[in-house]
This record gives structure tokens, C-alpha cells and sequence, in this order.
């Protein structure tokens, strides 16, 4: 059924029709619409048979959810930024107990200095954590991977992460096809757990495990998200079938016919790259882009495939790893590292904070990676006047002060803004 509705609560609509047992609830900027819509659909008996828990944290919201998914019910919270860093201990926790919980990330960039707006750092932060964890381009994407998700999620037992764009996908109105009732359960399974707590044949989860065994359980559970590479174009093509539109997989591609160049990217900024592309083939230049669906696990092989044929690839990324780069385009290199003759990987950082990303910008980016390489990291639009005049003013001073509040003392001085 097609709906104009904000990205959020279509969310929460796809996510209530996957019959969850026990939603965590705690706000937090960006997702809070989500939960509140759940929360909404439970007061009005929409949503049935599921218990809505308000707790006092996010360690707390899923803290609830592994006791929860433990005891043998269908899981699922959301949170944001500084809360994934909050419930950074339970993270680990419901990975390496294998629970098939869903949680939303509405991804947001992470302080300090302080910043509401999106970017990837959160995900990033927990890329190693052991959950997967599925991109959304779109919010039609994002409506599809939280159902994907679940199948995925219990069919390995193992914590999913589907990551949605703060603000430009959570907060955005548009046209969705919701699906019905009847097509949700005939591709979602009920739920049979694979280990529940039962006080009829009491067990221990999660207990001390020593040298002799930590590196085959660690093994396993990688072990479990090679096995997602396969199956998540399996349960993609069984969605299509029964949705009638593609959604998920591995990764997509995008206008990669006789591409010289491939711009690798992932989230809600592929449809500005796509934007660029038609704009940039337009002129002759042949350039296409590869979507990354499936971040965690990292779809290597398919990549490899993807990638082989090009002379030039950029990474897109709105992430960095200070004082490495970018994290997606190292996983990229190592993609490429065994190809006989692998293409030139340009790594680009992003939109960090919420900085827009535009088309111009992008046409300068990529036209520059043709015809001048570039060695490390390339920050798009970075104010070097600014960074400049700071390393200048920290060299000088001893005590030069914070870096974040010395940059916004500039620029509202170059622009006559009263400094907050």
C-alpha cells in the first residue's frame, strides 16, 4: 500500500509487521520517531501480543532486549550516536551470545565538540562488534531491510544492525509502499530460537571461556557472517519474488556499463552520486557507482567482481578513522589488493557532521581523481584556510584553547557573526 509518510514511523510500520514480542524504547535523536511510532501501535492495540518497555538508558533499552531474545522473543530497539557508545558493552554482548536482535541505527555523527547531524561514525565504531550490519539507501530500502533483517537475524542468530540515514532519511516525508500483513508472514517465519532460557532446563549463556576455547568461539561467530554473504542475496531474490521490487542484497550497481571509473558509496548520499553520474555520462564520461548494501559482513568477492574492470575507483565514505583514513575505503583496498592488475583506489571523507554533499562538489572530485591522483585521504570540501590558520595559532600558543570553539570564533569572524 503506498503512503505518504515520514521515514520513521514507515519504519516503524514495517517493523511492527514483523510481530516483534518485546520492543526497548529509549529517545534519542535521530530514531525517536520510530520507537514513538511503535509505541503508538502498541497503545492502539495495532500492534499486539508485544510488550513496549520504557527504560531509563540506552545500555538499559538493550540490557532488556538480550534478556528478552534469551528468554526466547522476538528483540528489537533503535538508537543513535552517542547511545550505541553507551550500550558499547551490550553490543559485544548480545554478538557473542548469538541473539538474532534487530536494532535500527539512525546514524549520527559523534561528539565531542557536539553534533546532532549525520554522518557514519557511529556504525563505524561498532563495525567490529560482530553484528551485521545492512546500509539503506532510501527509505523504501529501509522499510525492506528491517524485514529482511529479521529472516536474516534468525536464520544465523546473530544481531542486526539496519543503518538509516539521520534526519535525511528518519525525517523525510515521502511516497512508500508498506506492505501487507499476510505477504510480511509469509516471508517471515515465526519465531524458533535457536537457544532459549527455559527455568524447566535451567542453563548457563555467556559464561567465563578461557584461552582453550575464546578462539573458536570467536571463529564461529565469524564464521556465521561468511555464511550471511550467501544467504542474504538468497533471502533478496526470495523478497523480490514475493514483494515484487528489488531490495537489498550485497551491493548494487549502478550505470557500470563501460565505466572507467566506480565510485563506491554507501547510504543515503548514493542517490546524489547517481544524480552526478547521469549528469557526468551526459558529457561522455564513463563513470558508474557500487552501492554497499552489506557493510558487516563485508561483501569481498562481489566487490572484487564489481570493481575489476575499472581503471580508477573512489571511495565515498561519511566516516574517518583518525589517523588511518577512511575505514570503508581500507576495506576496499583489501578487496582489490589480489586482483592481477588492480585499479587506482582514491580515498575521499565526507559530509562529516552533516555537511552537505553536492553535485558540484562531487563533479570536482571525481574529474580530479581522472586526471591527478591523490596520495591518503582527500577531505571533500575542506576549508583549508580555516585548518590552516589554526595549526598557525596552536603552534604559537601554548595554551591555544579548543580546537572547535578557536574554528567557530574564525568563521564568525571572517563572516561578522556574533561567536556563540
Amino acid at each position: 500500500m503506498l503512503k505518504q509518510i515520514e521515514g520513521s514511523h514507515a519504519m516503524a510500520e514495517a517493523i511492527a509487521l514483523c510481530r516483534p514480542e518485546v520492543i526497548c524504547a529509549y529517545p534519542i535523536t535521530p530514531q525517536t520517531h520510530i520507537v514513538e511510532g511503535l509505541g503508538e501501535l502498541v497503545k492502539e492495540g495495532s500492534l499486539r501480543d508485544c510488550e513496549y518497555i520504557n527504560v531509563e538508558s540506552e545500555f538499559a533499552a538493550l540490557s532488556v532486549a538480550i534478556g528478552a531474545s534469551a528468554a526466547g522473543a522476538r528483540a528489537y530497539t533503535a538508537t543513535a550516536s552517542q547511545g550505541l557508545l553507551f550500550m558499547a558493552e551490550a553490543v559485544y554482548n548480545a554478538s557473542g551470545l548469538g541473539l538474532p536482535i534487530v536494532m535500527t541505527l539512525g546514524n549520527r555523527a559523534i561528539g565531542a565538540p557536539i553534533n546532532i547531524w549525520n554522518d557514519h561514525s557511529d556504525a563505524m565504531a561498532m563495525r567490529d562488534a560482530g553484528w551485521m550490519q545492512l546500509f539503506a539507501e532510501t527509505n523504501q530500502e529501509a522499510v525492506d531491510l528491517h524485514i529482511l533483517a529479521f529472516r536474516l537475524a534468525e536464520e544465523l542468530s546473530m544481531p542486526i544492525m539496519v543503518c538509516v540515514d539521520g534526519f535525511i532519511l528518519t525525517h523525510a516525508v515521502e511516497r512508500i509502499d508498506l506492505p501487507d500483513q499476510a505477504t510480511v508472514d509469509a516471508f517471515l517465519p515465526p519465531y524458533d530460537p535457536v537457544q532459549v532460557l527455559d527455568p524447566a532446563e535451567p542453563a548457563s549463556i555467556g559464561a567465563m571461556v578461557g584461552p582453550e576455547a575464546f578462539t573458536e568461539v570467536r571463529f564461529l561467530a565469524h564464521y556465521k557472517q561468511t555464511q550471511a554473504l550467501r544467504l542474504i542475496p538468497q533471502f533478496s531474490a526470495e523478497f523480490a519474488e514475493k514483494f515484487d521490487r528489488e531490495s537489498g542484497g550485497l551491493l548494487r550497481a549502478y550505470r557500470v556499463e563501460n565505466a572507467d571509473m566506480l565510485v563506491v558509496a554507501m547510504g543515503s548520499v548514493c542517490g546524489t552520486i547517481k544524480d552526478t553520474i547521469d549528469e557526468m555520462r551526459e558529457e561522455g564520461i564513463e563513470i558508474g557507482l557500487i552501492t554497499i548494501v552489506s557493510y558487516r559482513p563485508f561483501p569481498v568477492d562481489a566487490l572484487r567482481v564489481a570493481l575489476a574492470s575499472a581503471s580508477n575507483v573512489v571511495v565515498l565514505e561519511k566516516s574517518i578513522s583518525v589517523g588511518m583514513g577512511g575505514p570503508l575505503a581500507n576495506d576496499v583496498d583489501m578487496a582489490l589488493r589480489n586482483l592481477p592488475k588492480a585499479p587506482r583506489l582514491h580515498s575521499a571523507v565526507a559530509g562529516l557532521g552533516g555537511r552537505p554533499i553536492t553535485c558540484a562538489s562531487l563533479h570536482r572530485l571525481f574529474r580530479q581523481a581522472a586526471v591527478q591522483p591523490w596520495e591518503g585521504t582527500h577531505f571533500l570540501d575542506l576549508n583549508e584556510r580555516v585548518v590552516g590558520r589554526e595549526i598557525h595559532h596552536a603552534r604559537k600558543t601554548r595554551r591555544s584553547g579548543a580546537t572547535a570553539e578557536n574554528i567557530l570564533r574564525t568563521l564568525a569572524a571572517e563572516s561578522n557573526i556574533p561567536a556563540e
